[in-house]
């Protein structure tokens, strides 16, 4: 998720995933907006804590995968009807079953290309995008709640003090 430039964030660092999903509960009731957590594993059931909503990734491989096997049905069949007829011994010139290899082959890659390409492109990533480091130590062992100060109506020690109440082990203020 990239954020404008010349941001003010505040960080609270926390030591444990349990206090990071207590906590961003309890900011999120205070009235605080998070910008983003930043975790050096999965939390399972922090997007739903943070209230992002549920992904259409799935929606997508779908489409993707229906998209490379009628690729590969119409590939089969121009090249078997049109293009290259073969008749032997008198068998029919489009029989399915010897074409679910092809076809499979084919849906999964049209699926994984297009995942790749539609993660790259949601994420916003690329070559020459340079991401967004709230703490080093949240590769590690860390985790970081970001919370933008420009979207948010309290005051920077009120967020702060309720930041600390929360268990954050440290609070620090980044400017991007």
């Amino acid at each position: 998720m990239a954020s404008p430039v010349n941001s003010r964030f505040l960080v609270g660092i926390f030591d444990d995933d349990d206090v990071v999903m207590k906590a961003v509960r309890e900011v999120r009731e205070s009235g605080v907006r998070i910008h983003e957590v930043y975790t050096p594993f999965p939390v399972h059931g922090l997007d739903v804590a943070l209230g992002h909503p549920r992904s259409r990734l799935g929606i997508a491989a779908f489409m993707f995968g229906l998209t490379g096997l009628l690729t590969a049905a119409a590939l089969m069949s121009y090249t078997e009807k049109f293009d290259w007829p073969m008749i032997v011994g008198g068998k029919d010139s489009f029989s399915y079953p010897i074409y679910v290899p092809i076809a499979f082959e084919l849906t999964v890659l049209f699926t994984a290309l297009g995942m790749v390409s539609t993660f790259i492109i949601s994420n916003g990533l690329g070559p020459t995008v340079k991401p967004l480091m709230f703490d080093l130590r949240t590769t590690d062992n860390k985790f970081a709640m970001a919370i933008d100060m420009e979207n948010n109506k309290l005051q920077e020690s009120e967020i702060e003090t309720i930041l600390r109440k929360s268990g954050a082990a440290e609070v620090n203020v980044k400017q991007f």
